[in-house]
């Protein structure tokens, strides 16, 4: 089954059971998918729509509630923070579970080893190869982050 597929089995699950937050999040993602199938339809690229293509817009869905959720936060709107941690939650579900610090550390030492990198030149080289190995499993702004650190200390 696709993730589009799957997407809207729970979204017609959600329909059924009535729950508020879950129809909306899943309205919001499904608009999304149908946004980039008519953009990828009608670019210079012509292709489907693929599970990539859709685990590229939950990342971007994710991040937006990840920002909004800080937001609320600071300004002690716990009304707002709710719904955005449930969709959060949702929009989290589909992708595959992204490494902790520790585990991101780790996997970057041994990049940065495994292909002799010395100082921040060389950050690029293994951004590259971190991109190809763990492109669904890393949290990207905390590995470079900690590759700063790690190509700094050498």
């Amino acid at each position: 089954m696709s993730l589009k597929d799957k997407i809207d089995t729970d979204y017609k699950n959600a329909l059924k059971s009535k729950a508020k937050i879950q129809i909306s999040t899943y309205r919001l993602v499904l608009s999304g998918i149908k946004d980039l199938d008519i953009s990828n339809r009608s670019g210079p690229n012509k292709k489907d729509t693929d599970d990539e293509d859709i685990k590229k817009l939950l990342n971007k869905m994710i991040k937006q509630r990840s920002e909004s959720i800080d937001i609320y936060k600071k300004n002690n709107r716990k009304d707002l923070l709710e719904i955005e941690e449930k969709e959060l939650e949702i929009l989290s579900g589909y992708l595959p579970k992204k490494l902790n610090e520790i585990e991101t550390r780790k996997i970057c030492e041994e990049i940065a080893s495994k292909l002799g990198a010395s100082s921040l030149k060389d950050m690029g080289k293994v951004m590259g190869e971190l991109k190809k190995q763990y492109s669904d499993n890393l949290d990207f702004a905390k590995a470079g982050t900690l590759l700063k650190e790690i190509l700094n200390k050498q």
